[in-house]
């Protein structure tokens, strides 16, 4: 599998608006682009060759509100940027990875994304995400 960087990493927000601020005032970051996904809203800001994505759930069912709850406004996971998410999936399944995605799903500007079971990777949520073309 090749990663080719650390294509984000999510903070999970109580109230996004309100972190986004801090941010914008604090670091002086600018937000790139902003989406409202079924299940959460999310707003890319990059650094560099990488990006904070600040996440508010909008359904109890998804797992941003239940983080939230239960650990408060933090760290919710890491996205490596991989050129083939499948190949990817099959590499991890031959080494005994644990996968909470079997199969890639759609995510932030229609990337192909899938998490890693957080019990194979020293309790770190990991997102593997192959980008669109042209992004």
């Amino acid at each position: 599998m090749k990663i080719k960087r650390i294509e984000h990493i999510a903070i999970a927000c109580h109230d996004m608006k309100e972190t986004m601020g801090v941010f914008e005032h604090a670091f002086g970051l600018k937000m790139e682009c902003e989406e409202d996904l079924p299940s959460a809203k999310l707003s890319m800001y990059p650094v560099g060759e990488t990006y904070i994505e600040f996440l508010e759930g909008k359904t109890e069912e998804f797992g941003i509100k239940k983080w939230v709850r239960e650990k408060g406004q933090s760290l919710f996971h890491i996205c490596f940027e991989v050129e083939d998410i499948d190949g990817a999936l099959d590499e991890l399944r031959a080494k005994g990875v644990k996968l909470l995605d079997e199969t890639p799903k759609t995510g932030h500007g229609g990337a192909r994304i899938a998490f890693i079971d957080p019990e194979s990777t020293g309790n770190v949520l990991i997102e593997l995400a192959e980008l669109p073309p042209g992004h």
